[in-house]
């Protein structure tokens, strides 16, 4: 999902966006929070730490700021410095099915693997959206819809001592390390984001499945006992 360090500052010189610029990141009227913090975290992992995702663009247009429409105008093109990706952000296929190997060794008190997908899609009572994938979730996840996290009518992210209530309910220790998953890499930023307004754990104890289920269920085999149905 992540683009390389010389494609990540190829786009941003394109986009006129310099290495010290403060940025904004938003998602659509329609859809309030979605893709915006999965932005804002690409961002910050490689290196352009001041990035805040605005919760949100649907509450801003209903409270009347200012907005603007038409073509996209033309921007100074700039010159932005390929940047060093911050690994410890990320994880791969291979450490998460280490990560699972070793929570299923008993007395493990190990990785929390959170799944941003519907829980109809983690449980696999759904089917997941693109074809021929096995529905199903990673042994020993915990399902965290990216939608609990978000109020259902503004689609905004919740405040933070609801979100720390909703964490704690599902069994969420925040001394954990914790790996973000969802279906594609992009939800799983939703969760960290907020992870982050409810300051909840450890920041850097935090990384993100980018392959997510995407990635897992084309390479394990349910047989394997690393695909779970059921609660």
């Amino acid at each position: 999902m992540l683009p390389s360090a010389s494609d990540f500052a190829k786009a941003m010189s394109g986009l006129g966006i310099k290495k010290n610029d403060t940025v904004v990141v938003y998602d659509s009227y329609e859809l309030g929070i979605f893709s915006a913090p999965r932005v804002g975290w690409t961002l910050k992992a490689f290196g352009h730490d001041s990035v805040h995702v605005l919760n949100n663009f649907k509450l801003w247009v209903e409270e009347g700021y200012p907005t603007e429409s038409g073509e996209f105008w033309d921007v100074d093109t700039c010159v932005y410095p390929i940047p060093k990706f911050d690994e410890s952000t990320l994880i791969e296929f291979e450490e998460v099915r280490e990560v699972v190997k070793n929570n299923n060794k008993e007395g493990a008190d190990g990785v929390q693997v959170l799944d941003a997908r519907p829980t109809g899609r983690w449980t696999g009572a759904d089917p997941e959206p693109r074809p021929g994938l096995e529905s199903g979730h990673i042994p020993g996840s915990i399902s965290v819809p990216a939608s609990d996290l978000l109020d259902p009518v503004t689609k905004a992210i919740l405040p933070g001592d609801q979100l720390r209530k909703i964490f704690e309910a599902k069994g969420v220790d925040p001394n954990r390390p914790i790996v973000n998953s969802c279906g594609t890499g992009v939800t799983a930023a939703v969760i960290d984001a907020a992870l982050n307004e409810a300051g909840y754990g450890d920041e850097s104890k935090r990384k993100l499945y980018d392959g997510s289920w995407t990635e897992w269920a084309q390479r394990v085999k349910a047989s394997d006992g690393l695909i779970v149905k059921g609660t």
